[in-house]
């Protein structure tokens, strides 16, 4: 009976060192758990950090490209303007052209007037 409780007595000892080391192994798991969502945890940090540094560069970037469509706006209204003075001095050049011609008719005709008097003379 001695070697019956004996013997059951190293079966709970057995089984108690198995449960300390299932135990062991359940903690050494969960600190290995605890770690990896640690650095999770980290990784979304830096995942969190990175989004904003993003977010203000497209911000950033929006104001620029707002900025450049007011610029070239004001650019295409300039660039109309200077068409249509272009087209008005040109208008203007042709009537120039016009009057300077009818000033070298009139000119010419003045000339022959004036040979004409001198050969009366």
């Amino acid at each position: 009976m001695e070697k019956e409780i004996l013997e059951i007595l190293k079966r709970l000892e057995k089984g108690q060192k198995n449960l300390e080391n299932g135990l062991r192994k359940l903690e050494d798991g969960q600190k290995k758990l605890e770690d990896g969502q640690s650095k999770l945890e980290d990784g979304q940090r830096n995942l969190e950090d990175g989004q904003k540094r993003l977010e203000i560069r497209v911000d950033e970037n929006t104001q620029i490209l707002r900025a450049l469509e007011h610029s070239a706006e004001v650019n295409k209204s300039e660039h109309d303007k200077m068409a249509n003075d272009i087209a008005k001095i040109q208008g203007d050049v042709a009537g120039i052209r016009k009057d300077l011609s009818q000033v070298e008719l009139v000119t010419a005709n003045n000339w022959a007037d004036i040979v004409k008097l001198k050969a009366v003379k």
